[in-house]
């Protein structure tokens, strides 16, 4: 049984040559410099690139959604903390049977919808088991394995066909999220979760204001208001911070960095991420049906370079990043060696190759001109076609058609992709398949990541695309912000702990 594959489209953020000065690394959202009193009515902004197409958390995919929405607006029974551990929400606890077949959580009491209305258990049951029945929610396929949900007072009982080892964190996204039954909401423009900030507004073209809801069941959120302000362009992020009208800059170009720290009031910072700019190779026609060619476009890359480029992040030689289970140092599998690269084209009987690689626009030129050098090295000849984002969808995405592709990948542990022929890397192997289902059936950990492990491997060693490199969560942050989320920021932004002090 596969997984979805959500692509987490709106999280793409543009790579430019980017120098670092002066930045802090932060695995933990910490302190700027605040020295007065948080205000707990305090507004803050947020610029973020990619706006939602609309609000519907069923069946809008995009990271974009749940950067805004899942955590601050939406809840489910388990969440996820930046480093990427499972923790509770609605549940106050859970309990796994020894053969993983039976999850039980506690619901937690005195919780109400942003309507006012009570949530119940049967809220719970109704949620997950229409999210399974409906194949048009975002994630339904998650849920496939569960038999039956079930609830006696305060307590939900999922029963599963067979175990699962990735059930616990599927419910910590959109699969898990909790909705109340009946209710009639216009999900596209509204929403009416459990979460510590209320859907306040949405400006189409502008921002999105979550209010502090504060009936919440949980701990108050620390500012009164988290107004998101969509600014594709750096250079006006920048323009707008030094004018005071935003408070933190994710998705910022480091190359700016000098620029925006020079008079004190503000820091860059440093978080890792599980992004992953994948260069995807359509392996369904020749000659990139041959692995030569595919190891020998990987082996003509320099990959330091890159990174060195961009300014961030780290290499990346496999399909999982170092903070996800399953990650092993891949380099092995394609080091940088132009000259093997040229005898592996000539083993292959490919000479004068011309490819097209087809990305969204609005990436910049930096690593594209990396590539075309790096290729043509060898004797690749490659044309950059820089089309609109829907284009690349249309084109790329849904119908697989393209030779080249590379676009930012944010979601953390999305190695299902590579184990489902239908996704658009269009890599199909029956032996990875195997093991990433055996993963899922594993009921020690140790067991699923080592499975994990061994598909990606073959994955690489297949050379069934290339990771250009592991990109680096990168914000900058007003002075007297505080508890703003460093890690994974490009997937999700959980602010309950936000606070500003002025």
């Amino acid at each position: 049984m596969l997984r979805r594959t959500a692509f987490a489209a709106t999280a793409l953020f543009a790579a430019s040559a980017l120098v670092l000065a002066g930045c802090t690394s932060s695995a933990e959202p910490g302190p700027t410099g605040a020295t007065g009193e948080p205000n707990p009515d305090a507004s803050v902004a947020i610029r973020l690139v990619l706006e939602p197409g609309n609000l519907d958390i069923r069946q809008t995919t995009g990271a974009a959604l749940d950067q805004v929405l899942i955590d601050n607006v939406y809840q489910g029974l388990v969440s996820r903390t930046t480093d990427q551990e499972i923790v509770p929400a609605l549940a106050s606890d859970w309990e796994v049977s020894d053969d993983g077949l039976t999850y039980t959580f506690t619901l937690e009491e005195g919780v109400t919808f942003h309507d006012g209305q009570e949530l119940t258990a049967q809220d719970v049951v109704w949620s997950l088991q229409t999210r399974k029945d409906t194949p048009e929610w975002a994630e339904s396929s998650r849920l496939a394995n569960v038999t039956s949900i079930a609830a006696d007072g305060q307590t939900i009982t999922l029963t599963l066909a067979e175990p699962d080892s990735s059930l616990l964190w599927n419910l910590t996204g959109r699969a898990g999220i909790i909705l109340k039954e009946g209710d009639t909401v216009d999900y596209q423009t509204a929403a009416n979760g459990t979460g510590p900030f209320v859907l306040d507004e949405w400006q189409q073209g502008a921002s999105i204001t979550l209010a502090r809801y504060d009936d919440y069941w949980g701990d108050a959120a620390g500012v009164g208001e988290v107004v998101f302000q969509y600014i594709a362009e750096d250079q006006a992020a920048v323009n707008a911070a030094a004018a005071g009208e935003v408070d933190v800059l994710t998705g910022f170009d480091p190359n700016l960095a000098e620029q925006i720290e020079q008079n004190g009031d503000w820091t860059v910072v440093l978080g890792t991420a599980t992004d992953k700019s994948v260069l995807a190779m359509n392996s369904t026609a020749a000659p990139l049906d041959d692995q030569r060619v595919r190891q020998a476009i990987r082996q003509a890359i320099d990959h330091d370079a890159i990174v060195e480029a961009v300014g961030a992040g780290q290499t990346l030689y496999g399909p999982i990043p170092e903070v996800d289970p399953g990650y092993e140092d891949l380099s092995d599998t394609a080091p940088y060696d132009p000259e093997a690269a040229r005898a592996l084209l000539e083993e292959a009987g490919v000479d004068d190759l011309e490819l097209t690689l087809t990305i969204p626009s609005f990436y910049g030129t930096t690593i594209p001109q990396i590539l075309v050098s790096n290729l043509n090295e060898v004797g690749i000849t490659l044309e950059v076609d820089a089309v609109d984002f829907g284009v690349w969808v249309n084109d790329v995405y849904t119908n697989k058609d393209y030779e080249l592709s590379y676009v930012n990948h944010a979601e953390p542990r999305d190695f299902e992709n590579w184990a489902n022929p239908d996704y658009y890397f269009t890599y199909d192997n029956p032996e990875v398949q195997d093991l990433y289902e055996q993963s899922l059936r594993a009921t020690d950990e140790a067991e699923a990541d080592a499975l994990l492990a061994e598909a990606a491997r073959i994955v690489a060693e297949d050379a069934a695309a290339d990771w250009l490199y592991n990109w680096a969560g990168v914000s900058a942050v007003a002075t007297g912000i505080d508890g703003m989320p460093a890690d994974n920021v490009n997937a999700r932004l959980n602010l309950a702990e936000l606070t500003k002090s002025e």
